[in-house]
């Protein structure tokens, strides 16, 4: 397909899968793919909370790629292990997203490739066509 544009974070999941960490559909759809709290090969935080702004911040991060930013995101999921978590998970999405309201999900799932991970998120957003 083309004009597509693909980002890499250069996280050795990308390579060894073979994935994109984002994915800008010419139609100005931009889907990012699952994101944890692995920060530079180390799990960065601990909790629910914790870990989801860490994903989420990951999720960014590869927007920026795109010079796209929070207020760019139409969609969140949010993949739980555990639905006492909801609460925590729930706040960093609202601390974060609360002023965009994007379309969000939360699904409790049975477990990650690493079992200290607690949270992973999806991220879409979308870039206006320019006018012409």
């Amino acid at each position: 397909m083309s004009g597509l544009r693909r980002v890499s974070t250069g996280a050795p999941w990308e390579e060894a899968f073979g994935y994109s960490r984002a994915v800008e559909l010419p139609n100005g759809l931009v889907l990012v793919s699952g994101c944890t709290s692995i920060v530079d090969g180390e799990i960065a935080g601990g909790g629910p909370y914790e870990q989801a702004v860490n994903a989420f911040n990951v999720a960014l991060a590869a927007l920026k790629q795109l010079d796209l930013g929070r207020e760019d995101v139409v969609r969140t999921r949010m993949y739980l292990t555990h639905a006492r978590d909801v609460e925590d998970v729930g706040r960093a999405h609202k601390e974060l997203f609360d002023s965009v309201r994007p379309a969000a999900s939360m699904i409790i799932v049975s477990g990650f490739v690493d079992p200290s991970l607690v949270v992973e998120v999806e991220v879409e957003a979308y870039r206006e066509a320019p006018q012409s």
